[in-house]
């Protein structure tokens, strides 16, 4: 049985990562990928993936978290790719999905409003959580303005996680939220 994949994304603070958990616990069978691990794998020479000149290295691990996403997939899990995957990225999961049998994907966007997700963001507590207020808002203006895509997000500026958990299940089950 072939399994699917739910990239969650959106900006730092929009909850992703929360989500993700909560969200694999609904599946029998489902691997959460928090796409923050893949760069952390990178043991020297890596940039922080937020600046300009990291792109290259952001292509080849997109690449492989696509790859990883994608044989899961096909081994019959869902599977959860939580972080930044902007627009940009999607070429990454359009071609390992075609290597892999093409597995129902959805996209979808959590977006919180600026200055929430900026709140959010430096509220977390973790050694490596990016709570610099620069790039927190950087990144919320590279998903201010998804064009087609704009109908793939949920707003979760009001959202407790349990909301925010609701509203990924009924995008997920309506198929609105669905990649071609």
């Amino acid at each position: 049985m072939d399994g699917q994949l739910i990239v969650l994304t959106g900006p730092p603070g929009a909850g992703k990562s929360t989500i993700a958990r909560k969200l694999a616990a609904t599946f029998d069978r489902a691997v959460h990928l928090h796409t923050d691990d893949f760069w952390h794998y990178i043991v020297s020479g890596g940039l922080p993936p937020f600046l300009p000149e990291s792109d290259t290295q952001n292509h080849t691990v997109l690449d492989v978290i696509a790859g990883a996403a994608c044989t899961y997939a096909e081994g019959g899990f869902a599977v959860i790719v939580d972080g930044i995957v902007g627009p940009w990225m999607l070429p990454h999961f359009d071609r390992a999905r075609a290597n892999h049998g093409h597995p129902r994907c959805d996209y979808i966007v959590l977006r919180p409003t600026r200055g929430i997700a900026l709140e959010r963001a430096q509220q977390r507590t973790a050694t490596d959580a990016l709570v610099d207020e620069t790039p927190i808002l950087s990144l919320w203006d590279q998903f201010s303005d998804l064009g087609d895509l704009e109908q793939h997000v949920i707003d979760t500026s009001r959202h407790r996680p349990d909301d925010t958990l609701l509203a990924v299940l009924d995008a997920v089950s309506s198929g609105r939220f669905r990649l071609r």
